[in-house]
């Protein structure tokens, strides 16, 4: 095993959450799933002509578009469960807050960005914090912030009810400090951060299983050798006409 010299969490441990959410990666996108919600062929034309690309690098971007909004959640899975590790009271519960410390009357909602929660959202969960006050006399509550605007801990500030609320125990935290709080090293997630690209390379240069296979080029171009082709056939075959595109 590698040293990744983290200091707040073990080699092994490291690996092994960031070899899970890795797994957890979408890795594999087939033509039917590329057409699911039939792509639009003259977007990618635009997109190809208007930013100097080949159809073929449209092609590749909008897979790596539809591929990267279904592993959006597993940013999340990562950002939540490395807190499985982090012993003293922490956990990950089933239901309830993302990351709890009972015996530090600790709870805590995580989101990956700071513009995630519309004013819905952020009411509701600003409610739930305030009920588990009322749970519990001795509880904070916050909300962490992987990629928030600044680095801060500060009491949350919201309009409830067309009136401003501010409570002390309910703590609006930026993932930085968040980690700082966990582990005791007001610098854990700069430590990670940095380690970060070398342990995903670990992983896949171990995992060979994981990279991903895209079989939307070779599909595409079984009926049709030209790309373009067989795009505006794959949305607008039974259209009027273009039963003669191919010999446009």
């Amino acid at each position: 095993m590698k040293s990744y010299n983290l200091g707040f969490i073990s080699d092994e441990a490291i690996y092994l959450h960031v070899k899970k959410t890795v797994e957890s990666y979408r890795r594999e996108i087939t033509l039917n799933q590329f057409n699911e919600n039939i792509v639009d062929p003259i977007k990618l034309t635009f997109d190809s002509k208007v930013y100097g690309k080949t159809i073929g690098q449209a092609i590749a971007d909008e897979c790596f578009r539809q591929i990267d909004k279904s592993n959006t959640n597993r940013i999340g899975y990562f950002h939540q469960n490395i807190f499985n590790y982090a012993g003293n009271g922490w956990i990950v519960p089933r239901e309830g807050f993302d990351v709890e410390n009972h015996d530090l009357h600790l709870f805590v909602e995580l989101k990956n960005k700071h513009n995630t929660m519309n004013a819905a959202s952020s009411q509701k969960t600003y409610m739930k914090m305030q009920a588990k006050l009322l749970d519990d006399d001795k509880a904070t509550c916050y909300l962490v912030e992987a990629i928030s605007k600044r680095s801060k801990d500060e009491a949350w500030k919201i309009t409830l009810d067309k009136s401003p609320r501010c409570h002390n125990r309910i703590r609006r935290m930026s993932m930085d400090k968040f980690y700082g709080l966990v582990f005791g090293d007001s610098k854990a997630f700069y430590k990670l951060c940095v380690a970060l690209p070398t342990i995903i390379e670990d992983v896949l240069e171990n995992n060979s299983e994981l990279t991903l296979k895209n079989t939307v080029y070779e599909e595409l171009t079984k009926e049709h050798s030209d790309l373009l082709t067989a795009l505006y056939m794959l949305a607008f075959s039974t259209y009027e006409g273009f039963e003669d595109f191919t010999n446009r």
